[in-house]
């Protein structure tokens, strides 16, 4: 087969051009961002290898703001300056700081979660135990027989131990054993804090990794050894506390933990001093342990406070929690210093969250007029105790009490052949007549959302295996207490109407500065969280991730 000399020549020449227009097409292509041609703009920042949350009770995003010129740039500041702030996270009705801590950590609400306030109802007992109590330990018990089975699903600890194949590490510390628990959820490594008994450093059974950084310090310098010498006073000058009344200015607080104080460990932990203890122990396991240092991801959770501080010597403990604010900021910088020094920055995800501070509002003076009373649980169980005898005869028909629930004896209902719902109602028609009762559910209604303003909201933050029969809301400015002194009634909490919402900050390099005015269902911090570790979201988290 011959071959054209002019066509062979024309075809080396076609090749020729070919390749060098591939050869200049490839060097444009090394010259041109891959966000000209199509590409993703940027890679993906790494995934952390350090999350640190910080879960703190009482939390206000109002405090924060108010107290934000008086704060340093390290702490607040830094989270607000670079960072995602969520304003108002709604937890929803008849939330606590336990329950709260579940839902952020879980993503899922009391009704699925299981963890509905931290002390529930015993029926066969007839008191309350802490929710973590597994039933068989519901006699005699210490802290260290508390677990995380109650918890009825997957949380975020559990998800990071599960990315990693169990490799990386998963502690949490704080000052309360429930909340250490359901901050290190099931598979973590361990979950400690300080015992109310003798002040050492303890850890759950159920979590039996008691790292050494934290072992050595119940051997050294012991809280106990410590106690005597410190003291919670004013940490700046009473000029720089805001709104702060005159007579407050003259009388600064000073607290101190003697030895002769009986219960002093609780009012320590209760205090800034206690915070600090806590934080002081965390820039230790930051460094001690290294974390962020291998290629998983670790995750350090800490149970913080700043709720009125129930030891207050006065009502009024403004003074006290601003102080309380402005030293939780110090301790945040120092953990945020500990993460520079230690993994770095671009290589951590770091939160705060508050939850719900328990109510501490005392009863207004009587010059004001405002309208009040008190509603003794004691004896409304013993008047809806005889109304149900003059129906139904004789027997013990009302089992108890138990934050804001009536529980009724259903065995005995059973055994009398009688219809729960129909006893319930009747129950319900009693209580509602009586002083303070603004409103009565019974379980029936609630589990149907049939009741109150908003009843998806509160059907989702009732467990039904903790719930009672009957929900009692009592009005607002009433004490609700059996108390039959002036004096100890004084000093109880009133009861008030009103949202249990708290603020979150996020600060990863995978997150850009902005704020999130609107309310957000607390559910979402969860996925949202797992989103940025590009880890699942724990199992009972129905919605979706914020998008940051």
């Amino acid at each position: 087969m011959s071959v054209n000399p002019r066509r062979s020549s024309s075809l080396s020449s076609q090749l020729v051009s070919v390749l060098v227009a591939s050869m200049v097409t490839m060097s444009m292509a090394a010259l041109v961002p891959a966000k000209a041609l199509g590409a993703s703009a940027e890679a993906p920042s790494p995934r952390p290898r350090l999350v640190v949350g910080i879960i703190v009770e009482g939390l206000t995003a109002d405090y924060v703001d108010l107290l934000r010129s008086n704060m340093g740039e390290g702490g607040f500041n830094r989270f607000i300056r670079d960072g995602v702030v969520i304003d108002n996270v709604d937890y929803g009705p008849g939330i606590d700081a336990t329950a709260a801590t579940a839902i952020l950590m879980s993503g899922a609400a009391p009704g699925v979660n299981g963890i509905p306030s931290g002390r529930v109802w015993d029926p066969k007992m007839r008191f309350d135990i802490p929710v973590l109590l597994p039933a068989d330990k519901a006699g005699r018990y210490t802290d260290a027989d508390l677990s995380p089975k109650a918890l009825q699903v997957s949380t975020l600890a559990d998800e990071i131990r599960i990315a990693d194949g169990g490799i990386s590490g998963v502690y949490s510390i704080a000052s309360d054993p429930q909340t250490a628990i359901l901050l290190a959820g099931h598979a973590g490594n361990s979950a400690t804090w300080i015992s109310e008994t003798d002040g050492k450093w303890t850890r759950s059974t159920s979590h039996p990794g008691f790292p050494t950084v934290l072992a050595r310090r119940n051997v050294g310098l012991t809280l106990a050894s410590r106690l005597d010498t410190l003291s919670w006073q004013p940490l700046k000058s009473l000029d720089s506390y805001p709104d702060l009344p005159a007579h407050k200015k003259t009388y600064p607080f000073r607290y101190t933990f003697p030895s002769r104080f009986p219960d002093r460990f609780r009012q320590f932990n209760a205090s800034a001093a206690g915070n600090h203890e806590i934080v002081t122990a965390a820039t230790d396991y930051i460094s001690g342990l290294k974390l962020g240092k291998r290629e998983v991801t670790d995750m350090l959770a800490l149970g913080l406070d700043v709720s009125p501080f129930p030891y207050s010597l006065e009502a009024d403990s403004r003074l006290e929690r601003m102080d309380a604010y402005l030293r939780l900021d110090a301790d945040i910088a120092s953990i945020i210093k500990a993460v520079e020094e230690g993994p770095g920055m671009a290589n951590t995800l770091l939160f705060i969250a508050g939850t719900p501070a328990p109510s501490s509002v005392r009863r207004d003076d009587e010059k004001w007029a405002i309208p009040s009373g008190q509603f003794s649980p004691r004896k409304a169980t013993s008047l809806l105790n005889m109304y149900l005898i003059a129906l139904h005869g004789n027997g013990e028909w009302v089992n108890g009490y138990h934050n804001g629930f009536f529980y009724l004896n259903r065995n005995l209902i059973k055994d009398r052949d009688l219809d729960e719902r129909a006893i319930r109602a009747e129950a319900a028609e009693f209580l509602a007549r009586m002083s303070g009762v603004a409103d009565v559910y019974t379980i029936d209604d609630i589990l149907a959302r049939r009741a109150g303003d908003n009843p998806l909201a509160i059907q989702r933050n009732i467990s039904p295996s903790h719930a009672g029969d009957l929900m009692v809301r009592v009005s607002p400015g009433w004490v609700v207490s059996d108390s039959e002194t002036s004096v100890e009634l004084a000093q109880q909490p009133v009861v008030r109407w009103q949202a249990t919402t708290s603020p979150v900050y996020i600060l990863s390099p995978a997150v850009t500065s902005t704020e999130i005015g609107e309310t957000v269902d607390a559910r979402a911090i969860a996925p949202t969280i797992a989103r940025i570790l590009r880890i699942r979201s724990p199992n009972g988290a129905a919605l979706p991730p914020l998008k940051l």
